[in-house]
């Protein structure tokens, strides 16, 4: 949204339009919406000293002894919510959390995200990106019996959901959210709707208000939507593909026409900063136990530490460059899963590019061969490395990275290590159907 004074435009369409209802929203650690309303009569008092709320039962807020936050709304993102009655209506403002004196809190994901937009910005940078993400249609929430048997690109009969999709693109858009494109996807009852290219602040927030739009659309079409990593055990997973590049000014970074790739120094370094770090960066991108079901050989989902033009397992894709199209030189950072935190996402994966950057790290050459096909020796001849297998191995990567330390700042970095141990203590005592099912009879 453009507009010279976002606070009396917000003002003025509230008055206008009818809207009775602010939602203020905002996210946890975890990369969960959080909600609380507020009615027009207090949006302009909201608009200049925040809201304040109780932040202790947040995951990764505050600990009980300092609970009070102030929810500080961004007239930037206001948006009307399609889905409710248009009759004193609902609209939403994403909020950055801050500390009762003012101060920004440093367990909010967007202030992590902001923090290494401004370390980009000082070295004259805009991050760019673009997000995959991909989801599943179910009919309800109990068992992941999907509404299709169709496949990548499939139209109907097989795509019954085709008319869920379009409501939910028109939705989007008049969120004032661009989409580039929808489809089926390769996994029965899979579909993805591809975002249009833009800031990655903007796209954090549009990525968060995707999930929810694709949740309502479905609700309201009596189906249940999910982004949960790996709901088909003998299907692909769903994956969020991070298309990323950095501009300075109007010039795009990456784009070098003189490189067999097109890929200039800059952007070479920043590939080869995500390779360094993607490791200590996976309880991020893949924070999920179910993560590491979709992160394994077979499944087009990437588990070796690898760039290449077209290979589905390498974690970097390079798209091919189209001649007069500098401006859409990118990578294409493949490990995301379409349940992790956007914004500490974003951070991260601009973090270590920009690690690369600084400190120039060389870029190996690219893995065009099948680099599962080549063999584990072959592989381990070459020093081809592999993302972490499981949540445990990607704790134990994070937990000893002073990377992701830096990049995600103290507060955030404590909060996610202890949640994710909990986590994955919880599943290490949990008796799954597998076990039972192989040996309760025969043991």
């Amino acid at each position: 949204m453009t507009h010279d004074d976002p606070m009396d435009y917000v003002l003025t369409t509230c008055r206008d339009q009818d809207i009775k209802f602010i939602r203020l929203w905002f996210t946890d650690i975890l990369g969960s919406l959080k909600s609380f309303a507020i009615t027009v009569e207090e949006l302009e008092e909201a608009l200049e000293e925040g809201k304040s709320f109780d932040g202790g039962s947040i995951e990764g807020f505050a600990r009980v002894d300092e609970s009070d936050m102030v929810a500080m709304p961004d007239p930037a993102t206001f948006a009307i919510l399609p889905w409710r009655p248009r009759e004193r209506g609902v609209a939403r403002m994403f909020c950055d959390i801050q500390q009762p004196d003012g101060t920004p809190f440093e367990g909010d994901s967007r202030f992590v995200l902001k923090r290494q937009l401004k370390r980009a910005s000082d070295l004259g940078y805009t991050f760019y990106v673009a997000p995959e993400l991909e989801f599943f249609y179910f009919k309800t929430s109990d068992a992941p019996v999907g509404l299709d048997r169709g496949g990548y690109l499939d139209l109907t009969p097989l795509d019954i959901a085709s008319d869920i999709r379009r409501q939910t693109v028109l939705t989007l858009e008049d969120m004032g959210i661009g989409v580039e494109y929808s489809h089926h996807e390769a996994a029965p009852s899979q579909h993805e709707i591809g975002l249009r290219y833009t800031d990655a602040l903007t796209m954090a927030d549009s990525a968060m208000t995707y999930r929810i739009v694709v949740k309502e659309v479905a609700l309201a079409n009596d189906v249940y939507a999910t982004f949960m990593p790996k709901p088909l055990a003998a299907e692909n997973g769903s994956g969020m593909h991070t298309h990323q590049s950095l501009f300075k000014g109007q010039a795009n970074a990456f784009f070098d026409a003189a490189d067999e790739y097109h890929l200039s120094p800059i952007a070479k370094s920043y590939v080869a900063g995500l390779l360094r770090h993607a490791p200590d960066m996976t309880l991020v991108t893949n924070q999920w136990v179910n993560s590491y079901k979709r992160l394994v050989p077979g499944y087009e989902a990437p588990v070796y530490l690898t760039w290449a033009r077209r290979n589905a397992a390498d974690l970097i894709r390079v798209p091919q460059h189209k001649s007069g199209k500098e401006a859409s030189t990118r990578i294409e950072y493949r490990a995301p899963d379409a349940a992790c935190n956007p914004y500490l996402a974003f951070a991260m994966m601009l973090a270590a590019g920009l690690e690369g950057i600084e400190r120039e790290y060389p870029l190996g050459p690219p893995t065009e061969d099948d680099v599962i096909a080549i063999g584990e020796e072959e592989r381990r001849r070459r020093g081809i490395q592999i993302l972490p297998g499981s949540l445990k191995e990607a704790i134990e990567a994070f937990s000893q990275s002073d990377f992701a330390r830096r990049a995600l700042g103290d507060h955030v970095f404590d909060s996610l290590l202890r949640n994710k141990t909990i986590e994955y203590d919880a599943y290490r005592r949990h008796v799954t159907d597998f076990e039972t099912d192989r040996y309760l009879a025969v043991l």
